[in-house]
């Protein structure tokens, strides 16, 4: 069903007094680089993250801790979201629908969760979602990272469903605690898989292994902000931040170690060698990366087909480099690189596919904006 909202008012609503104004007041479009980006709502505060309702409505997250519901002419948030830590990195994050959400109207969050002693760590928490989309109930958070720490940085984070049903949550090794990704005791620097209770599955790789946390399915992992299931192969995929070069697209490989921070590309922000270098045994390599840095963040697998040639490609943001970038694969191999969008001048933070075909956007900004692509023609 393709979606309507551009050109209808979107203002902010009543739930939270001092939640900021969003609008559109009349269509906008801008021609960029021979596609045409349009305007679906501007204002939001610095958002992070949108999924697609059955009804055509979309959930937005803002990181400063508001959840949206847009559609029918407004932008409204959504009250009983959890409190979060929104400081530096941290805040409200990612959002998804569960796969029976329409039986069950169960979504999922991932935000930074204040701790006791000024702590945070990241935190899932799952609610129902009443059928006006106006307020979460039955809140509880069935995953919590530790330990907890008092930085603001390198919280992921990610979820993707499995075709099983299982959850993936991506997580940040908080920077300064880096090291800590390689070790098993811990989930900084990991990706975990848990049931949609947050119960573990007796199969991930390290269930009764002493000393290692049963949640963890890989490790050695920087800042993952990017988890995607590969349509064809139903495999995890997941993007992350490089330090000053070597942003990794990895496929995600049960119990396997990803390396950082003893291997890696590029190199820490002093300019210094990252570990060892770019490879040691036992180590898996990504299967592409960036040196310099784009910082990339959100990624979908294409399967509409609404864009000519567009058709198995991957798409993520850039938040640093702020274009789209589009990269064609062959099977499990990428073998052309495609930047889009980059006058625009916006860090891009989610990349999602709709239901109407069509690839929409996030825009991390004061006054960031959920955007679409419309294909040459329309």
């Amino acid at each position: 069903m393709r979606m309507i909202l551009c050109g209808l008012a979107l203002l902010g609503a009543a739930f939270l007094s001092n939640a900021p104004a969003v609008a559109q007041t009349a269509p906008e479009r801008q021609r960029l680089g021979g596609l045409t980006v349009e305007t679906v709502a501007r204002g939001l505060d610095h958002p992070w993250s949108v999924a697609f309702l059955p009804d055509g409505r979309m959930l937005v997250t803002e990181r400063a801790g508001r959840l949206r519901v847009i559609g029918n002419g407004n932008a409204t948030p959504i009250a009983g979201v959890p409190d979060v830590r929104a400081r530096g990195q941290g805040g409200l994050l990612d959002v998804a629908l569960d796969p029976d959400f329409a039986t069950n109207r169960l979504i999922y969050l991932t935000y930074a969760e204040p701790r006791e002693g000024g702590l945070g760590g990241t935190a899932v928490a799952r609610g129902k979602l009443d059928e006006g989309a106006t307020r979460l109930s039955d809140v509880a958070v069935i995953f919590r990272q530790e330990p907890a720490y008092s930085g603001n940085n390198h919280f992921g984070s990610r979820l993707a469903f499995a075709s099983d049903g299982t959850l993936f949550v991506t997580l940040g090794e908080r920077f300064d605690l880096r090291d800590k990704a390689q070790d098993l005791d811990n989930h900084l620097g990991k990706v975990v898989r848990i049931n949609r209770d947050g119960s573990v599955p007796r199969d991930n790789p390290f269930v009764g292994r002493s000393g290692a946390k049963p949640e963890i399915w890989t490790y050695g992992h920087r800042n993952p902000q990017s988890a995607a299931i590969n349509p064809r192969t139903n495999t995890l995929w997941t993007i992350e931040h490089g330090a000053r070069g070597g942003d990794e697209i990895n496929i995600s490989k049960k119990g396997a170690n990803y390396g950082w921070p003893v291997i890696g590309y590029g190199t820490h922000y002093s300019g210094a060698k990252i570990g060892v270098g770019t490879a040691q045994k036992g180590m898996e390599q990504p299967i592409f990366y960036w040196d310099p840095s784009i910082a990339p963040s959100g990624m979908v697998f294409y399967t509409g087909d609404r864009y000519p040639g567009w058709q198995n490609s991957l798409f993520t943001g850039a938040l640093a480099g702020q274009m789209l970038v589009r990269l064609q694969l062959q099977g499990d191999r990428v073998i052309r690189e495609e930047r889009l969008l980059p006058d625009l001048g916006a860090r891009i933070r989610d990349v999602r596919q709709g239901p109407d075909g069509l690839i929409y956007l996030l825009t991390d900004e004061n006054d960031g904006r959920l955007l679409r692509i419309i294909p040459a023609g329309s």
